[in-house]
């Protein structure tokens, strides 16, 4: 089982905060607003769910 985090990008303010606290490095900005470009690497631990003050990013299972 594996994990799919996606981004609201009309939601998410470009704030950063899932970058930085993702501790396998799933996201990165890309013209200001966050992206998960390493999906695969997701752990389902949902720290960025918990920073996002936005409410853009939510963990589905696969």
């Amino acid at each position: 089982m594996g994990f799919n985090p996606i981004v609201d990008e009309d939601k998410c303010q470009g704030c950063e905060q899932c970058v930085d606290v993702c501790p396998v490095e799933v996201y990165e900005m890309v013209d200001g607003k966050s992206h998960p470009v390493n999906a695969e690497e997701c752990l389902g631990c949902e720290s960025c769910v918990e920073v996002c003050e936005a409410g853009a990013i939510t963990i589905e299972e696969t």
